[in-house]
């Protein structure tokens, strides 16, 4: 019975709230405009997607360094043993696999960004 009471306060109480969160929304464009909650240098989908990828590769970069020197340090402490080294050499890899695809990722989505302001002429 308990969990009946859950479930029935649960339906209840879903709908009551996105009614009123419906109210309330359009209570709020009839008395006044929306404001913008963004920046308005990113007002538009490709700036939003270029400063999201640009605040990440601003982020990774440090982090991006620290695992370079942490890789660096594994194939000093590898002192000639190979599964050390390979395990050196497997974390350098991916490293820069990581590195190439948080770059990649910027410069694509810059270079999409240009292309659609060309396309679009704003």
């Amino acid at each position: 019975m308990n969990t009946i009471r859950k479930i029935g306060l649960w339906f209840s109480c879903v709908p009551a709230i996105f009614f009123a969160s419906v109210a309330v929304a359009r209570a709020a464009t009839v008395d006044a405009i929306l404001a913008n909650p963004l920046n308005k240098a990113f007002s538009t989908v490709p700036d939003f997607i270029a400063g999201v990828l640009k605040a990440i590769v601003i982020i990774a970069l440090p982090i991006i360094t620290l695992f370079f020197v942490v890789s660096g340090f594994m194939f000093l402490f590898a002192q000639g043993n190979q599964t050390k080294l390979d395990n050196a050499k497997k974390n350098f890899m991916y490293v820069v696999i990581g590195a190439l695809l948080i770059m990649g990722a910027w410069v694509i989505a810059t270079l999409i960004a240009g292309t659609v302001t060309q396309l679009v002429g704003k």
